[in-house]
């Protein structure tokens, strides 16, 4: 069952300029440079095939950079669907060419993933379809996940410490802040899954008023989405946050961010294609979807498609 999550608006879109449109997008997704289990390249067709007008593949504390190599042993153990494996299907899609293979030092074959810079001009087109550099950093407290997906990165960042849940968040928060700045390139940060392993509290998400974002929705079915009888759900995470902030704190109130967080590409439970953002930008460049975003002017589904969203004035 398809379910319409929230809108996120800020911005007075009735005065949003007439060659804004709107796209669409998943800003957290996972590869083999993570705990994926498809090639980036792989992942990236099927986003495009799909209708999606951007992506961001936003592995674990990485950006598609530097020499990776996996073993082919390695690789197929990920996969837990039957039938061509992620290899022959990523041979076959993109030719034994394209295909860098070696044998390992123990006899293995190894197989290299492509770096970002080579595979995009496989699959961007201006005006069509755009790939966003991303992380998840994924740090932690007493053991607790606190991750977030940092869009339009241009450098990674390794996990920062602090010494309570709330300073990990405006640590790493800082980071980001730091090479938006020094690179001079907008950035924003959306706080994930806040209820994985139940690490943040409304309270706590509440506190860190310089976090603008969180997912309202993750199709991740790990994440405890729903919550349970003890502890709220991210629907209801939202609720209390932003009655927080917005009456005590006297704070900005958090968006809501949809987003797939996969892993699985084969056929397995956590697939692509289930939370995305609609995204309206004057243009398919990621500086202006992120600027658009900071504005509020999107909106998360996890399946229902709007023709428009404008906001009136009084």
């Amino acid at each position: 069952m398809f379910r319409f999550i929230c809108l996120s608006f800020a911005f007075a879109a009735l005065h949003h300029p007439l060659q804004a449109q709107w796209y669409k997008g998943n800003t957290h997704t996972h590869s083999l440079w993570s705990d994926g289990n498809d090639f980036p390249e792989m992942i990236t067709k099927w986003y495009k095939d799909q209708g999606y007008d951007f992506l961001a593949i936003s592995d674990h504390n990485t950006i598609h950079e530097g020499e990776r190599w996996h073993t082919e042993a390695a690789i197929r153990k990920r996969q837990k669907a039957l039938g061509l494996t992620a290899i022959d299907k990523y041979r076959k899609t993109f030719g034994e060419e394209w295909v860098e293979s070696r044998t390992n030092a123990d006899g293995q074959p190894e197989i290299r993933l492509r770096r970002l810079e080579e595979y995009r001009g496989k699959f961007e087109v201006p005006g069509k379809f755009l790939i966003v550099q991303a992380e998840e950093i994924s740090a932690e407290f007493e053991k607790a996940p606190i991750h977030m997906n940092a869009v339009n990165l241009g450098e990674a960042i390794q996990p920062l410490k602090g010494d309570s849940y709330a300073e990990v968040m405006r640590a790493n928060l800082r980071a980001v802040a730091e090479q938006e700045t020094r690179l001079g390139r907008p950035m924003f940060v959306h706080l994930n899954h806040p209820n994985f392993r139940w690490a943040l509290t409304p309270e706590i998400i509440a506190e860190v008023v310089e976090e603008r974002f969180f997912e309202i929705y993750n199709g991740h079915p790990a994440i405890n989405y729903e919550g349970d009888e003890f502890r709220p759900s991210h629907e209801q995470i939202w609720d209390i946050v932003n009655t927080l902030r917005i009456s005590k704190m006297k704070a900005a109130p958090l968006y809501g961010v949809g987003t797939d967080d996969s892993h699985h590409y084969h056929g397995e439970e956590s697939s692509p294609g289930r939370g995305f953002v609609m995204v309206r930008a004057d243009q398919l460049t990621a500086d202006a979807l992120v600027e658009a975003m900071k504005k509020g002017d999107f909106y998360a589904s996890s399946g229902v498609i709007l023709e428009d969203v404008r906001l009136e004035d009084g």
